[in-house]
């Protein structure tokens, strides 16, 4: 008879060590729940910090594309050169 016990002993010991890692281990229910919230968090910081890159990365380029403004406007309006240029009048 202590054989025939030895067996379904055995597999219950398995079955609470599982059991355990499931609960209290690695990779258990609640580890994961909390990497699922540090997740979440972390997409919401990565889209705050994406809105703040896109926001910078268009004031550059209005910077860039205002210098450029102001040149065409200094040129066409005033007349004025870069040096070593030459500039050249055509009237009708």
């Amino acid at each position: 008879m202590g054989k025939r016990l030895l067996v379904p002993a055995v597999l219950l010991i398995l079955l609470g060590l599982f059991q355990a890692q499931l609960w209290m281990g690695r990779g258990s229910i609640p580890s994961v729940r909390e990497m699922q919230q540090r997740l979440e968090q972390q997409l919401a910081n990565n889209k705050v910090n994406q809105a703040s890159n896109d926001q910078l990365a268009t004031e550059i380029k209005d910077l860039q594309e205002g210098l450029e403004m102001v040149e065409e406007k200094a040129r066409s309006e005033l007349g004025m050169v870069k040096p070593n240029e030459m500039f050249v009048q055509f009237t009708e």
